[in-house]
Order: structure tokens, then C-alpha cells, then sequence
């Protein structure tokens, strides 16, 4: 009979607090997919949509820290969503590596049409208010960390 070492003991997926948020980020974004349909976005397109709906006008730079995207990944996304009229991309006067983005009428008027996606997709988590808003902190403060380590 082998004895049971417990220095692997780290390594059982039951143990690991990456997999159970890996495998629930993934169903969040499936369960996106129905209402992001509706208004033909992606979940990315929709993430940098609401920050314009927020901020109404972000520097690339700005946008892409708030989300934590690189560049490779977002620019694509915002000529996407220049092209579809939601958004207007011009480099910015004072820095011409960067751009100015601009929420449009049309974007915004997507916004509407978005409203109740969150707390639709919140019901579908089964979380008190109380576990969503700890869930949120901890996962933040999470992110917050690993990144000050990098």
C-alpha cells in the first residue's frame, strides 16, 4: 500500500481556487450569449461598451487598463465597434500613438437595449446581494494583488 503524501495534497484540482474561477468565468460569458446576440455584440464589445457608457470619452490607454486588456486585443475590437457606428476612434492631438474614443448616438442608444442584462445574468448566479458584493471584493482584490506582483 503507498502512503499518502501529503505534499501533492496542492495539487488536487478539488484544492486549486484557479479551476472553480476558470470554469465559472466561462459559464458567465456562455450565459452572456443570448442577450449579446440580441445586440450583436461580443462580450468584449459589450465590456468596452460599458465603460463608454460610463465615461462617454476614454483615451485607448484608459480603456484598456480599466478592462485589463492588452492592445492586441483591443483594437480589433474597437474598429469593430467604430464600424458598427457605436463608437468613433481619432488620435488623440496631444499623444498620436493613442486615440480618443467617443461613444456615438447610436452607441449609446444600445444602452437602452442593455439595461436589463445584469440583473438578468445576477439571477441566473443564485447569489444574495450580500455574497454577490463579497464575491465581487474578494475576486477584485484578487486581481488587485496578482497584478502588483507581476
Amino acid at each position: 500500500m503507498e502512503k499518502k503524501n501529503n505534499s501533492y495534497e496542492g495539487l488536487r484540482l478539488c484544492n486549486q481556487v484557479c479551476f472553480p474561477l476558470y470554469a465559472c468565468s466561462k459559464e458567465l460569458v456562455r450565459q452572456y450569449g443570448p442577450y449579446l446576440k440580441d445586440l450583436n455584440l461580443t462580450y468584449t464589445q459589450y465590456i468596452v461598451m460599458m465603460v463608454m457608457w460610463e465615461k462617454r470619452q476614454v483615451s485607448s490607454r484608459e480603456l484598456a487598463e480599466c478592462l485589463h486588456l492588452d492592445y492586441g486585443t483591443l483594437t480589433p475590437v474597437l474598429k469593430r465597434l467604430d464600424q458598427a457606428g457605436y463608437i468613433r476612434r481619432e488620435r488623440s492631438t496631444e499623444d498620436e500613438r493613442l486615440l480618443t474614443l467617443t461613444v456615438t448616438d447610436e452607441g449609446n442608444a444600445l444602452r437602452q437595449k442593455a439595461v436589463n442584462i445584469p440583473n438578468s445574468i445576477a439571477s441566473k448566479m443564485g447569489l444574495t446581494p450580500e455574497e454577490f458584493a463579497s464575491l465581487y471584493t474578494l475576486t477584485y482584490k484578487a486581481l488587485t494583488n496578482m497584478e502588483a506582483n507581476n
